[in-house]
């Protein structure tokens, strides 16, 4: 036997008035229990569907218990008893359990079990019942077990109750053999007596038979059928407050006690269909004001995604224009950097001629110097030759004509070389500061050149990266439209969904009502 550990020893009372239900396979697994059992258990609704029943078993519960419930209803008999189960925190809680079998074809091919909650009595005695079972496991001298649920005792101290089972046909017939013994009897007592007095006695006695039959008929029978036919007359009015006592040990007792399974099964049944529904109602209630909430949240967010729609559309356009600007910019921007390029190659042309200026100005001067020197020469000679004309006298005269006209042109000569000097050295000044100055203009337009290529480079960038948003925007635009079109079908769909929920609503509501045809006080 499974033994579910670990026990706590906590009693968990249930609530009065709870009723636990479930059902069973002809197997023991759990097929359908209500939210009262899921409570009472401490296992959820997946921890509990689909296994065996023994995962409530509490150990203290002897083995005697479970052989007796099933050889009971295995044999298609309901079966009742008080029955400690375990919750799943090792805690227990009491439960009067009845176990009804759901027959096919004559066979059980499943069991229905509705639980109540005991009184403090019944758990006494049932831990007292217990108590003797484990005992005499112990001694190994049995002398009580469990039928039905109910302690019988076993062999010869048995006899007594047995009277008290005898079927139905057995009393009727026991009943009218005594008074046939009774009217008999004073045949055989005043045997010799006139015949009148032994017939009046044997009608006396007849007389008091049938009235000793009647009140046994009407107590035993009688009154339990009235009982019963009250019963099942609120069972057909759908009043499932009634209720029923009945003995076991009675003729009627059996079906006593169907009848009164079948009213506490209607109850619990009646009573999980009427939360279940109130639940179902109350959940149609939320959604459908969740659908009418939704249909009112879905149409203003239709309206913003075509609002953004628009949006998106416009700054699509936007980002194209900014697309064709960038690639037209970048085209500009890739002649100018080839003008550029081409100045650049210009002003190096024109540093180069200006530094050949440079070196040609550099040669002029050495040339200059020559002159410079040739007419210092020129002038020693005149003066030379003036000397030599002073010591010649006459034949001198016309010789120092031409040496002073020789000393003045070369006079005149180095003058012209001095102001072509100067000229020549102001026009190499300038030629240096205008080779400087070409100097740091080709470098300006060489960064500059640079500076522009760089731009192109980036605007070529730009405008790659301008085209993706481009494509980019489009397809949010596309999905835009699209999302707005699924908006367009939730909304219709939050609508039809709150249509649905209020059917959904009338239906439970119809249930609610029809259910509310069974009378009940819970």
């Amino acid at each position: 036997m499974k033994i579910n550990l670990p026990v706590t020893q906590r009693e968990f009372e249930l609530e009065d008035g709870v009723t636990l239900v479930s059902t069973t396979d002809t197997k023991g697994i759990i097929t359908h229990c209500n939210q009262a059992f899921v409570q009472a258990s401490g296992f959820a609704d997946a921890e509990l569907l689909g296994q065996p029943h023994d995962i409530v078993r509490h150990p203290d519960v002897p083995p005697e218990a479970f052989k007796d419930l099933w050889g009971t209803i295995g044999r298609g008999r309901p079966w009742s008893g008080v029955v400690k189960n375990r919750r799943k925190n090792g805690d227990h809680y009491w439960v009067l359990a009845n176990v009804t079998p759901v027959m096919e074809n004559g066979k059980p091919h499943a069991y229905m079990s509705v639980r109540l909650k005991p009184t403090r009595a019944q758990i006494q005695a049932a831990e007292q019942a217990y108590a003797l079972l484990d005992a005499q496991r112990a001694s190994g001298k049995i002398r009580l077990q469990l039928h039905a649920g109910k302690l019988r005792r076993v062999g010869w101290r048995d006899w007594p109750a047995r009277l008290h089972r005898i079927t139905l046909r057995q009393r009727v017939a026991v009943g009218l053999l005594g008074v046939l013994l009774v009217t008999l009897l004073p045949a055989w007592v005043l045997a010799g007596q006139a015949a009148s007095t032994v017939a009046l006695a044997q009608l006396a006695c007849g007389v008091l038979g049938m009235a000793m039959f009647w009140a046994w008929f009407n107590h035993t029978l009688a009154r339990p059928l009235d009982r019963a036919t009250g019963l099942a007359g609120e069972l057909a009015g759908c009043n499932l407050d009634g209720d029923i006592d009945y003995d076991s040990t009675s003729p009627l007792g059996a079906l006593m006690r169907r009848l009164w399974l079948t009213n506490l099964n209607m109850r619990a049944i009646v009573a999980d269909v009427r939360a279940e529904v109130k639940g179902a109602n109350q959940a149609a209630q939320d959604i459908h004001q969740g659908s009418v909430a939704l249909s009112g949240h879905t149409g203003t967010q239709a309206q913003e995604v075509v609002k953004t729609t628009a949006a998106v559309r416009e700054i699509a356009d936007t980002v194209k224009r900014t697309a064709d600007t960038a690639h037209a910019l970048a085209g500009l921007s890739s002649s100018a950097s080839a003008m550029a390029t081409e100045g650049a190659r210009a002003i190096d042309q024109v540093s180069a001629s200006m530094h050949a200026i440079e070196a040609s100005s550099d040669r002029i001067t050495e040339i200059i110097e020559v002159i410079e020197k040739l007419a210092f020469q020129t002038n020693l000679l005149a003066l030379n030759a003036a000397v030599e004309a002073a010591h010649a006298a006459d034949h001198g005269r016309g010789f120092a004509v031409v040496a002073a006209e020789v000393r003045a042109l070369a006079r005149r000569s180095s003058e012209a070389a001095q102001q072509i000097r100067g000229l020549i050295q102001h026009s190499v000044d300038q030629v240096s500061r205008g080779s400087q100055t070409v100097d740091v203009a080709a470098d300006t337009i060489r960064t500059a050149v640079d500076a522009v290529r760089e731009v192109t480079a980036r605007l070529g960038e730009i405008t790659r990266a301008t085209q993706d948003e481009a494509v980019g925007v489009t397809q949010i635009s596309d999905a835009m439209h699209l999302l707005d079109e699924v908006t367009q079908q939730n909304a219709d769909l939050a609508h039809q969904a709150s249509a649905d929920c209020e059917g959904l609503t009338s239906r439970a509501d119809t249930l609610v009502r029809a259910v509310k045809v069974f009378k009940m006080s819970r």
